[in-house]
C-alpha cells in the first residue's frame, strides 16, 4: 500500500488544509516515471516531515489539471493551508525533503489569488477541462463505436456549435 494519497475531483479540497506536496503526472510520461520511486520514498518520510504527499493522474482527472493549470508534466505544487506554490526545484529526494525541512517554500511567491486552484476563475477552468473531456468521449463514441468517419464527426460538432450559437443568439 502506497503512502501517497491519490486525489481526484471529489477529494481535492483536502489540500486546502495542512501542508501538502502534490504531483501531477501521466502514466505514459517518461519524466513522471523517472521520479515515481523518489516520490514514493518522499511520501514514506512525509510523517516525519509533517506533510501529506499526494498525486493526481491528469489523464483521469482533467478537471483538476485545469484547476491547477497544469501545462507540463510532472508538475509539483506545495500547499500550506490553501496557499499554493509551484515547486520548481530539483526532483531528488534530498531536495524535496530540504524544501520542507528548511522551509524553502516560504521564499517562493504564492500563486496569485485569481489563479489559485480554489478561486472561482480556476473553478471555471476545471469546468472547461471537464467539458473538453466530454467532447472527446462523444467524438470517440461517434468514430469508434458507431464507425463514423472522423471528418463527419468534426462536421457534427461544427453544426452543433453553429446551432447552439444561433439558439443562444435568438
Amino acid at each position: 500500500r502506497s503512502p501517497v494519497r491519490v486525489l481526484c475531483g471529489s477529494n481535492w479540497s483536502l489540500v486546502l488544509q495542512g501542508q501538502w506536496m502534490l504531483e501531477f503526472y501521466a502514466p505514459w510520461c517518461p519524466a513522471c516515471q523517472q521520479i515515481e520511486a523518489t516520490w514514493e520514498s518522499f511520501a514514506k518520510e512525509s510523517e516525519h516531515l509533517g506533510i501529506t504527499v499526494g498525486k493526481v493522474d491528469v489523464t483521469q482527472e482533467p478537471g483538476l489539471s485545469g484547476r491547477f493549470f497544469v501545462t507540463t508534466l510532472p508538475t509539483i505544487y506545495h500547499a500550506n493551508d490553501g496557499v499554493f506554490r509551484r515547486y520548481r526545484g530539483s526532483r531528488t529526494l534530498e531536495d524535496l525533503q530540504g524544501y520542507i525541512l528548511e522551509r524553502k517554500w516560504e521564499a517562493v511567491e504564492p500563486v496569485a489569488g485569481w489563479k489559485s486552484p480554489s478561486s472561482i476563475m480556476m473553478h471555471g477552468m476545471a469546468g472547461l477541462f471537464h467539458f473538453s473531456g466530454w467532447i472527446r468521449q462523444i467524438h470517440n463514441y461517434l468514430t469508434g463505436t458507431l464507425g463514423i468517419h472522423v471528418w463527419v464527426s468534426y462536421g457534427i460538432f461544427i453544426l452543433a456549435t453553429l446551432l447552439i450559437g444561433l439558439f443562444l443568439g435568438l
